[in-house]
């Protein structure tokens, strides 16, 4: 029994691990990979694997934003416009639940449908990344760097701020994917590292608020929580630190495969 156990909490850390090597590298997993792995692979309720995953994502990319940030890719002017739009719109989406309860069947019936449409949606914007999108530049002068985090218009980091921010609060995902292929679209002369840190790092405080909201309503397994920070916070590190040197085509590819697989089968639930 003791063995057994042991190997189950194993799992755990090495899933962790998994995850967060592939959020340093991408900025993409935090919630697309692991909520779609705790209920799959593990049996987790969707509202407990939703809102322990919030706080998982939100310490793995606190890692992943240290680590960026000392190496000076993090645009904080960036990161702070993002979050005016997500986190008031992660409050509304919290205060909602309240009102209604995560564990009501109808509640998680809704977050299993919208997050599997998410999964789905983030899924086709990697793979278009992947196969016909432009590849992002690698480097670029300082000089120009003011210019490429001007977005296209003021308001749009807001806007799609505040739509990350309900569909993260209810699902656990959107920061990643879809949070970088957002920034590529208002950003395109941004150079890649520099998006994958910008979307990192907004969503720490993003996916505080809304982990911390949902552990409110009593959504978080602690302890599942600590066995996937003991994985991810390692990963994370060793994704980070490897994210100018590796290609993302190919990785984005899979990703997108895996998104998808795992978007049919929670709308087949």
């Amino acid at each position: 029994m003791l063995t057994v156990t042991l190997m189950h909490d194993l799992a755990f850390v090495l899933a962790g691990f998994f995850v967060g090597f592939v959020v340093g590298l991408t900025g993409v997993g935090g919630g697309s990979l692991m909520t779609p792995i705790l209920i799959f692979f593990f049996g987790i309720k969707p509202h407990l694997a939703i809102g322990t995953d919030l706080l998982f994502a939100c310490f793995t990319k606190m890692g992943g934003t240290v680590k960026m940030a000392r190496s000076g890719l993090v645009n904080w002017r960036i990161v702070a416009t993002l979050c005016a739009g997500s986190v008031p719109a992660s409050l509304a989406t919290l205060w909602m639940l309240h009102q209604v309860g995560p564990a009501d069947p109808a509640v998680q019936k809704v977050m299993t449908s919208t997050l599997g449409v998410a999964l789905l949606l983030t899924a086709m914007a990697t793979f278009y990344k992947a196969v016909r999108g432009k590849n992002a530049p690698r480097d670029i002068a300082d000089a120009d760097l003011y210019k490429a985090a001007t977005p296209r218009h003021w308001s749009l980091p807001l806007l799609f701020g505040a739509f990350i921010g309900t569909l993260v609060t209810l699902t656990s995902v959107g920061a990643g994917a879809i949070g970088v292929t957002v920034l590529m679209l208002l950003y395109p002369l941004l150079p890649l590292p520099r998006i994958v840190a910008a979307d990192i790092a907004y969503a720490v405080p993003l996916t505080l608020v809304a982990g911390l909201g949902h552990a409110g309503l009593g959504s978080v397994d602690w302890s599942l929580l600590g066995m996937l920070l003991l994985g991810s916070l390692p990963g994370v590190w060793l994704g980070s630190h490897m994210v100018l040197k590796t290609p993302d085509r190919v990785i984005r590819g899979v990703l997108s495969l895996l998104l998808a697989y795992a978007g049919f089968k929670l709308l087949a639930l």
